[in-house]
């Protein structure tokens, strides 16, 4: 019988890691990762991450939902698109998504990301 994983809402510190520079907009933000759970598939994973203030560029080929525990961010599309977001506020970033993932106070997320397949 599968089994109920927890989820926790602090990262592992050991996860830490400055954002790729290739990807980095400005800032020195570090990022942190907890997944708790993955498919045997590795399409369908779920955790908490945290980043420090900074911005980054992104492309996803991923769906991801998010639940802000803290912090603030900001993602600015390609597209000329903005939204900011709040602790307490949860939100979708759909594959396809390029643009840029701005942190404005250090965030902390709980995240499920669903990968399509080919």
């Amino acid at each position: 019988m599968p089994r109920i994983v927890p989820v926790p809402h602090t990262p592992d510190e050991a996860s830490r890691a400055p954002v790729a520079a290739e990807r980095l907009v400005t800032g020195q933000p570090q990022q942190a990762v907890g997944n708790a759970y993955s498919t045997q598939d590795d399409r369908f994973h779920c955790g908490v991450w945290e980043g420090g203030v900074g911005a980054w560029r992104v492309q996803y080929t991923e769906h991801e939902f998010c639940h802000l525990l803290s912090g603030r961010v900001r993602l600015r599309g390609d597209d000329g698109s903005e939204v900011l977001l709040g602790a307490g506020q949860s939100f979708v970033v759909p594959a396809g998504f390029t643009g840029l993932w701005e942190v404005l106070e250090t965030a902390r997320k709980l995240y499920a990301i669903y990968e399509p397949g080919d």
